[in-house]
């Protein structure tokens, strides 16, 4: 007994495992404490603590003298010193009443140096790379940040480049990190290949992924880069495709990429099944909830019998419904669609079957991920809170509101168990990405206000400090022109749902004989009615001002005679002050179009009201609309039509009428073929056809178009033609200025044909068309070339 009890009084070694962390690495350390039964430390001695302070120690060790210890004690006591991630080992041992605390430093990182970078600066690796200035060195940790860095090259295309590290001794147990990195040269993508596809060419599902193959303008749209993560997006991009096409059996097979290290590229390969292309059947609903009339629902249903089946229009039902349901009280009713295929006539019938789901709860949501972007931003994307009853269509809802912010590169939600088996934890993973741009763009354009040779330079942040807020501030101009603007956005005012925002801008513009300035800003909100529809509201205040160009000095009423009287008087009524504008507006806009890069499907229509006359000179009642219908024609030949409709009218509310820069004037967004204000009222007093158009006061118009890709063009380049008609007219004028003779305002029709060429520039769409006009008055100005920014919406 008394040989058990020294051998536990001098208990040997006890041999521990610690873990010290840092990211992306653990190492694991021994160490040895000599454990008594409790004892009283008077003295604690603190050894190898030649980096660190004798008395920092005493405090990271949680142990002080005076205190009754045990092993336990010790062992909390050396767990502590390693999670401060500053030694490599730690000993404890108590000897008599002195506690000997023997600690091994790690060495420091004094820098953290890169070397033979270009493509990447300094700030960018520093951020991909764990070690930092004064933080603890670690073998394991320069090993994974020397592939982290080698990623960060990949990220970028440069698969090959290679990474060497060097540990630079300074002294005083300090050590410089190098990265010596060799860049390479661009990893190519050479091709994507599709296998197995009937259905649809490969150049229509190239244009489905976002992986491209490298062509002639690739280091500019830099969209030819290989990332797995991108090929896993690309497999869910076609599967949304056929789905949402009829072709419920769809899978991708493979895809895989294969490297060529001599070559430095890839070639991709996916493997597609599309199976049978499938029509809605019966569509129907059934409820288990008794207060719930089935046939009262029918009228929410996005699938209708005899369309071809769309993955996204059974969604689309699913949402309808729930939130019907949720608004009749049943907070936790489940839609659940069931599909019965019918293989001999190739169609799916749908059934909705409504139940009352399990009560659950939503305990918390957890957002992880998000280093920049502010957790409120995240949290008011749901319309669900900690509390509320868990709905699986709300959060996916959430998911969809957040990828379309384009602030993260993905997006996961997942749940968790609670804290109760009714209880759901929500958890938000977010993986972000770059928010800001600054562009420098220069190019020319035909047949507007401002044509000629332009250049433009922008700052953009789209999630301004993480807030989720927009800003941006741009200036430009041309030959003919100058403008300056700067724009704010927070797109949830006070906490609602309501966008607020303002601009403030400053116009110049250069004519023949007179130059405008123009100078106000705008005060804006924007409201969301459906996901589809929303409202906008806007006051805006402006100052103009005209005056003679300079080489009119010495001669104005030379430079007058080739004016209208009209264009005279508003440059005299703006000499002693400003012509001020203080006007209300606002927009109803309806929304369906799928993608507005590259629109294939969908609706989009304007309407808006504009009132001048709150103080200020002008007084005048504006409507305009505009209507744009897409649609795929054959899906096969990627051949897409467009019909837009559009119109305006402007009513004066005093006796004076109208201003001439007051009134419509034509466009190309109006018809092609005409040069920008070459049609509708004229001046017959003004013999320059250049100067003697006045513009109108209601003009309607009308246009089809049919987008088809180019033969023989590689897709990568952004290339499609175009082929088109349009009608307009421009008519009626309200100018009561002395000598003004008013002619042609009548309702008279103008047509014209072409052909157009769309480019999907890496500075934005470009769009060249050449219209000839098959119906066209006498003194209207034709402009058959045009070129210039394409403004779809």
């Amino acid at each position: 007994m008394k040989a058990r009890n020294r051998y536990l009084s001098a208990a040997s070694a006890v041999a521990m495992s610690a873990a010290l962390v840092v990211p992306g690495a653990v190492v694991m350390e021994l160490a040895a404490i000599s454990v008594a039964h409790a004892a009283v430390v008077r003295n604690i001695d603190v050894r190898g603590s030649s980096g660190v302070d004798a008395a920092t120690v005493r405090n990271q060790l949680g142990i002080s003298t005076g205190q009754n210890i045990s092993s336990d004690d010790i062992d909390e006591a050396v767990k502590r010193l390693f999670a401060t991630v500053l030694y490599s080992d730690v000993k404890v041992n108590l000897s008599g009443s002195t506690l000997v605390v023997q600690v091994s430093q790690h060495q420091i990182v004094n820098q953290v140096l890169f070397q033979g970078n270009k493509k990447l600066k300094d700030a960018q690796l520093a951020n991909a790379v764990e070690l930092k200035p004064r933080s603890a060195f670690s073998s394991a940790q320069l090993d994974s940040d020397a592939q982290s860095v080698k990623d960060a090259y990949g990220a970028i295309g440069r698969d090959d480049a290679t990474v060497r590290t060097q540990i630079v001794d300074v002294g005083n147990n300090r050590v410089n990190v190098v990265f010596e990195i060799n860049e390479g040269g661009r990893t190519k993508i050479a091709a994507v290949n599709f296998n197995g596809n009937n259905a649809y060419s490969d150049r229509r599902l190239s244009q489905v992924v976002s992986t491209k193959a490298s062509g002639y303008l690739s280091f500019l749209f830099r969209d030819d880069i290989y990332s797995e993560d991108r090929l896993r997006a690309d497999e869910e991009a076609l599967r949304r495709f056929y789905f949402n096409r009829g072709y419920a059996d769809f899978q991708v097979i493979s895809a895989s990429a294969e490297l060529n290290e001599a070559a430095n590229e890839y070639t991709i390969n996916i493997t597609v099944e599309e199976g049978e292309r499938y029509r809605f059947g019966n569509i129907s609903v059934e409820s288990s909830i008794a207060e719930i009339d089935s046939n009262s629902l029918n009228t929410v249903l996005e699938t209708h019998t005899g369309d071809w089946y769309s993955a996204k229009e059974v969604e689309d039902t699913i949402i309808r419904l729930t939130e019907t349901v949720a608004g009749r009280g049943y907070a936790f009713a489940q839609v659940t669609p069931r599909g019965d295929r019918n293989f001999e006539n190739h169609t799916i019938d749908v059934v909705y079957t409504i139940d009352q789901g399990t009560r659950a709860y939503v305990e918390r949501i957890e957002i992880r991920g998000n280093d920049r972007t502010r957790d409120y931003v995240i949290r008011r994307e749901f319309d669900i809170s900690e509390g509320d009853a868990f709905n699986q269509v709300l959060i996916q809802r959430a998911k969809r509101r957040l990828e379309k912010l384009d602030f993260f590169q993905k997006v996961d939600i997942s749940t968790a168990p609670g804290s109760q088996p009714d209880q759901v934890v929500l958890v938000v993973d977010v993986v972000e990405k770059s928010t800001g741009e600054f562009s420098i763009g220069a190019g020319y354009s035909t047949g507007g206000e401002t044509s000629g040779p332009t250049a433009e330079g922008s700052i953009t942040e789209r999630n301004f400090l993480g807030r989720g807020q927009f800003i941006r501030l741009s200036a430009g101009g041309g030959e003919n022109s100058q403008d300056f603007m700067f724009s704010f956005t927070e797109p949830y005012f006070l906490g609602n749902r309501i966008s607020a925002g303002f601009d403030i801008f400053r116009n110049t513009r250069t004519y023949n004989y007179y130059e405008s300035e123009q100078t106000g800003g705008t005060v804006r909100f924007g409201l969301p009615i459906t996901e589809s529809i929303s409202t906008q509201l806007a006051y805006t205040y402006s100052q103009e001002k005209y005056n003679y160009r300079d080489f009119c000095d010495d001669n104005i009423a030379g430079c007058q005679a080739h004016l209208s009287q009209a264009v005279i008087e508003a440059i005299d009524l703006s000499q002693d002050s400003a012509w001020v504008k203080s006007a209300i507006s606002g927009t109803i806009v309806y929304d369906t179009i799928d993608d507005k890069k590259n629109p294939r499907e969908g609706l989009y229509g304007t309407f808006t009201t504009e009132y001048a006359g709150l103080g200020g000179d002008a007084d005048y009642l504006k409507l305009t609309a505009r209507a744009l219908a897409y649609k795929t024609l054959n899906e096969e030949m990627d051949l897409v039509g467009l019909v837009s409709l559009g119109g305006g009218h402007i009513i004066a509310n005093g006796d004076d009428g109208l201003r001439i820069f007051d009134q419509f004037k034509s466009s190309n967004r109006i018809i092609r073929g005409f040069d920008y204000n070459g049609i509708g009222p004229y001046d017959a007093n003004v013999g320059d056809p250049e100067e003697n158009h006045l513009g109108g006061t209601t003009y309607l118009n009308a246009s089809v178009e049919a987008q088809f890709p180019l033969p023989l063009v590689p897709e990568g380049l952004g290339l499609r033609g175009a082929v088109f008609a349009d009608a307009a007219t421009l008519y009626g004028s309200d100018i009561q200025v002395a000598g003004v003779n008013v002619q042609g305002d009548d309702m008279q029709w103008r047509a014209s044909v072409g052909v157009g060429l769309l480019w999907a520039s890496p500075f934005g769409p470009l769009r060249v068309d050449y219209a000839i006009p098959v119906a066209k008055e006498k003194y209207d100005e034709v402009q058959e070339f045009s070129f210039g920014v394409s403004t779809k919406f």
